[in-house]
């Protein structure tokens, strides 16, 4: 909390109360020598309600709370993320709405958004584990070895170089409600108009194991178009492979073990740029919402997978409308 403000504050609480109560005391007092004797809180119930008492607990009472207020805040943010990130609803959209509707704003808060993305990565390092294995052996066919780097490589190198060229623009100017709204709107009818347009369109390939260049390329262009926070990276990049003529499943699994590089990539370049504004005492708020992230996004992709087994996308799409529609109307 604070060695220099709370502690001294509590524990001068407690020497207050002793003018009042000598006879509860031993003779050598351990107040600031470390953790205090069950015997002193014998006190909480004797006469020591003064006025200088109560004023000197208060900067105590102030952190405890604050604190707790920034890890609820943690544990909402990271839920969030984790539900979101590998579903096609934009999951940085809606961390930037929960920021500011809880009052989660600022350097930290940005940094914090894009720490906690990790945690929903690591949960993708185990589902696929045996993927990753993959990229280690050279003698398979299929995506292994040199093919699967090769294809990860150039679904990230479009977005990567267009991130970190727009990167300050698009922190400066797409990261607001009403951006967001906007990506969500027009991400949404996206979806709809595809699904519509596809519906008695069957898929040449299936399996991530059929997968070429010309199409790692096509889901990569399509990936750049997730920059504009609301738009989502998980929807462009499995309706871009839809165009490419592969299936939602094979689209939606690809676009999880791509978003690995990306956003280990994405989270380095912004912690690397960010790390001045954070201290030691935000520790516990980062752990937080890295472990909860973690968790619901193991939830959330064998949720996702099992849905597009059985349904296709356009009841995320009509979420995001109606999402967007409210959005507009409270901002607007």
């Amino acid at each position: 909390l604070s060695l220099t403000w709370v502690y001294p504050s509590f524990f001068s609480f407690l020497n207050i109360t002793m003018e009042y109560t000598p006879y509860y005391y031993p003779k050598k007092s351990l107040i600031f020598w470390g953790p205090l004797p069950f015997s002193y809180f014998k006190i909480l119930h004797k006469r020591f309600y003064t006025t200088s008492s109560v004023v000197s607990i208060i900067p105590f009472l102030i952190v405890y709370f604050s604190f707790m207020h920034e890890i609820s805040q943690a544990i909402i943010l990271g839920l969030i993320e984790g539900l979101t990130e590998f579903i096609p609803v934009s999951s940085t959209g809606h961390l930037i709405l929960a920021g500011h509707a809880i009052g989660f704003k600022g350097q930290k808060a940005a940094t914090f958004e894009v720490f906690i993305q990790l945690g929903a990565i690591i949960s993708i390092l185990i589902l696929y584990m045996d993927r990753f294995k993959g990229l280690f052996e050279w003698k398979k066919k299929g995506f292994y070895g040199k093919k699967a780097i090769t294809l990860l490589s150039l679904t990230t190198i479009p977005a990567a170089i267009t991130g970190l060229l727009a990167h300050g623009f698009i922190k400066k100017h797409l990261f607001s409600p009403l951006t967001v709204a906007i990506g969500l709107f027009v991400g949404g009818l996206w979806m709809v108009i595809t699904e519509y347009a596809m519906r008695d369109r069957g898929f040449r390939k299936t399996g991530i194991d059929n997968l070429d260049s010309k199409e790692a390329i096509l889901i990569g262009l399509f990936q750049c178009l997730a920059l504009w926070p609301g738009m989502s990276r998980a929807a462009s990049t499995i309706l871009g492979g839809m165009y490419s003529g592969i299936d939602r499943k094979t689209s939606a699994e690809y676009s999880f073990v791509a978003a690995v590089p990306v956003i280990i990539a994405a989270s380095t370049y912004d912690l690397y740029k960010s790390i001045s504004f954070l201290s030691l005492s935000d520790i516990s708020i980062f752990a937080t919402g890295f472990i909860v992230s973690f968790i619901s996004a193991l939830l959330a992709v064998k949720t996702f997978i099992y849905i597009l087994g059985r349904y296709d996308l356009r009841v995320f799409g009509w979420y995001r409308i109606f999402l967007s529609i409210l959005l507009f109307y409270l901002l607007l």
